[in-house]
């Protein structure tokens, strides 16, 4: 574990580390002891290889043929019965131990604050529950329980060599001394590698998501080429450390191969000379032994690539645990209630960069239940305030207050109990509208029914069906359904607070109007709704406005109150008529 790992970092790699073994080790022991026992079978098939050799060759004093033969039958029954272990207990440890290792990463990624998360790339997580996630399983699981079945064929066949002949053994090892030591310095740089194509891969998942996404821009720009090129150079990319790894890969296994044949051949041949020549070795000893060398030389060439690939796995697990690590979890302890005094902004200002606020001074008051609309030119900062009252960002200067309780000090899980969000694109799931509502949870029927009738999705469920699939992202749906499911999500959370983000920016006229009355015609919630519509017959049930300019608050009051002091808002109101 490197020493410059912080607490949280060790403590999350720790956790998901163990994750692969809870309520998990009896299958892991069993495919250990499953491992064991291959290795000790495959030892004892050189043994029994020259028994039955030097009972050919009419060796004196050799074993009887039949007692050989009920030996061998033996072996194939255990044989058999480990393979059968080895079929139904590896498959389910190292299903559960993935399942459980991509369920403990999830849950610490559900963990972390909406500040911290948008800071980040959501391919980071893509390619670590994807990609990495394969190659961990691959080369920590598999790897390890390999390992284990490697070191047992390893010591045991070197044991049985030193049984058979000391002076061979040695000869043995002075033939793989060199090419071992090369075959593990090559298999040290596997790790890195490793690493990097996780690193490109990454980054690859990340463009391939923005063109999927962005296809529509791509299509009205004419820019698929651009994009095809853009693509293409990260593909690239991405296979090159491929290739590279991959040539890392193929020069151990080389270097094993060629230690193989090269140790095989000089053992046969010392070991033929000293039979030949009646030094105490026997035709079957010098073809076990020569089967033995299988047994040693298999371990010295994949070990090295084992070895390698676990820790290159422990460095994709390292490098997931620092994501997760920043859990962004700036909030303080004190839980929130239902709001009931209000929200307060007292001489608030933020920026995204330093030195350049978009938000300067800016102070309002929102009363419990009462409904305010922001309203401004592009760029005025109306969506960042937004963003600051759900706790997108800590680094604001100033107070916001939910009653009597500045943010910096709130619980963020109870703000998030606190206030719902809609915004201009409502995320649906691949799941029917009523499972999109209910965000998968248990609520009582009769709240489900009256939140469903309020946000008026009562039609569309009569006329599609319960189990109708919105498709991926809502695509089954228009842009006001989707709003509405939004809408029954707040009801039927009961949020003291609902905050509306430009929601019908991207709807037709007569469907934005709907929406908006649906959103002011909610009783005893906040909502504070951010919005490019200056229709009159909307503003003027809003309990208040907010206009700002250039980051500050230009004026406050009623629609009435404001129109009558034909300052800047009259000059947006007319210009947007």
């Amino acid at each position: 574990m490197s020493k410059t790992q912080s607490t949280p970092e060790r403590e999350i790699k720790k956790s998901l580390l163990d994750s692969f073994y809870r309520k998990n080790h009896t299958a892991l022991f069993i495919a250990g002891f499953t491992a064991v026992l291959g290795g000790i079978c495959a030892v004892s098939v050189s043994w029994l290889m020259q028994q039955l050799i030097d009972t050919a060759s009419g060796l004196e004093g050799s074993r009887p043929l039949s007692w050989l033969a009920l030996l061998s039958a033996g072996m194939l029954a255990f044989l058999l019965v480990c393979f059968l272990l080895d079929y139904f207990t590896k498959p389910r440890f190292i299903r559960r131990a993935m399942r459980q290792y991509r369920e403990t990463a999830f849950r610490r990624i559900t963990e972390k604050n909406i500040s911290s998360f948008r800071k980040e790339s959501t391919a980071t997580y893509l390619s670590a529950l994807t990609n990495d996630a394969t190659a961990i399983e691959a080369g920590y699981l598999t790897g390890t329980l390999d390992m284990i079945n490697q070191v047992v064929n390893f010591l045991g066949a070197f044991a049985l060599m030193l049984f058979y002949s000391p002076l061979m053994t040695l000869i043995a090892i002075g033939i793989t001394i060199v090419p071992l030591i090369g075959s593990l310095l090559t298999g040290s740089r596997l790790a890195p590698a490793e690493e990097k194509v996780s690193e490109r891969n990454q980054e690859f998942t990340a463009t391939l998501s923005d063109c999927l996404n962005g296809f529509s821009v791509v299509k009205s720009f004419h820019a698929e080429d651009e994009i095809t090129s853009l693509f293409s150079s990260k593909n690239a990319d991405l296979e090159q450390h491929k290739y590279r790894r991959l040539r890392i890969r193929s020069m151990v296994g080389i270097i094993g191969n060629m230690t193989g044949i090269a140790a095989q051949l000089g053992v046969f041949i010392v070991g033929a000379w000293l039979a030949v020549t009646g030094r105490g070795l026997t035709a079957g000893i010098v073809i076990a032994f020569v089967n033995l060398m299988n047994n040693v030389l298999n371990p010295i060439g994949t070990l090295p690539q084992l070895i390698a690939g676990r820790k290159a796995s422990l460095a994709l697990v390292e490098k997931l645990a620092k994501a997760l690590a920043d859990s962004g979890n700036t909030g303080g302890a004190v839980k929130l209630s239902p709001l009931h005094k209000g929200i307060s902004v007292d001489n608030v200002s933020f920026g995204y960069e330093a030195e350049n606020d978009i938000l300067k001074g800016v102070s309002a008051n929102f009363e419990a239940g009462h409904s305010y609309a922001i309203v401004g030119a592009s760029g005025s900062g109306k969506s960042t305030l937004l963003n600051l009252l759900m706790a997108g960002s800590p680094d604001y200067r100033g107070d916001i207050r939910f009653d009597d309780t500045e943010l910096h000090e709130a619980d963020t899980d109870s703000l998030y109990e606190l206030l719902s969000v809609i915004q201009q694109n409502v995320f649906v799931f691949d799941a029917s509208i009523r499972d999109n509502v209910t965000m998968f949870k248990d609520f009582p029927k009769e709240e489900l029914e009256e939140a469903i009738s309020h946000a008026h999705l009562s039609g569309l469920l009569a006329e599609r069906g319960d189990d109708y699939r919105c498709g991926e992202n809502g695509c089954n749906l228009s842009g006001g359904e989707k709003q509405r499911i939004s809408i029954a999500r707040s009801l039927l959370r009961k949020s003291s607070v609902l905050l509306v983000d430009e929601a019908t920016a991207a709807l037709d006229a007569e469907t934005a109007h709907r929406v908006s009355e649906d959103i002011l015609d909610l009783e005893g919630v906040t909502r504070i709704v951010v919005t490019h519509s200056l229709e009159e017959s909307l503003l003027r049930r809003y309990d208040g406005i907010l206009v700002l300019r250039g980051g500050r608050i230009e004026e406050t009051g009623t629609f009435d109150e404001l129109m009558a002091r034909r300052g800047y808002f009259h000059a947006l109101y007319s210009v947007a008529q």
